[in-house]
């Protein structure tokens, strides 16, 4: 059975926030606790709906993967360190069902989030992605992201990767 790639939908809703607690649970069981450990919120994951574009990844009717794409700046990110952009998206959340990981559904994700920047008229895309070893900075860069900075942010260690479309 093949993976599909969709906009996903407020019916999403409750498999989302499954996937994600599930990812926070699993990055909490092998890296202890962290920022990566706090499980989302229905509201949360309804506010992505409504104020982004959600990208999820389908097995049949399994949902198995998640991104999401945000115009807004989050507020770990500095400008500064990012190459200059007219509509820059923000990679502010992604996610892959632990079962399912290392089976190149987050590389293809990242290639269908892509695809949507392009349809949003994006030029990059930027993320941030915890400097330790609960962060996905090293998968980030085996998918043609490019680390550009370094940052503390509220005591956390974040590295900063774009890239240019």
């Amino acid at each position: 059975m093949g993976i599909t790639f969709e906009l996903a939908t407020e019916t999403d809703v409750p498999n989302l926030l499954t996937l994600r607690t599930e990812v926070a649970a699993d990055l909490e069981a092998r890296h202890g606790r962290g920022p990566w450990a706090k499980p989302p919120t229905e509201d949360a994951v309804r506010r992505d709906l409504t104020a982004s574009r959600v990208m999820v990844a389908r097995e049949g009717a399994q949902l198995v993967g998640a991104l999401t794409l945000a115009a807004k700046k989050p507020f770990s990110i500095d400008v500064r360190c990012f190459t200059a952009a007219q509509r820059p998206s923000y990679l502010i959340a992604m996610a892959v069902a632990p079962k399912r990981q290392r089976n190149g559904i987050g590389r293809r994700l990242l290639e269908a989030g892509m695809v949507l920047a392009h349809s949003l008229r994006a030029d990059a895309i930027r993320l941030d992605a915890w400097d330790s070893p609960a962060g996905a900075g090293p998968f980030y860069a085996q998918c043609g992201y490019v680390e550009v900075g370094r940052v503390i942010y509220r005591s956390t260690p974040l590295r900063y990767y774009e890239r240019m479309l």
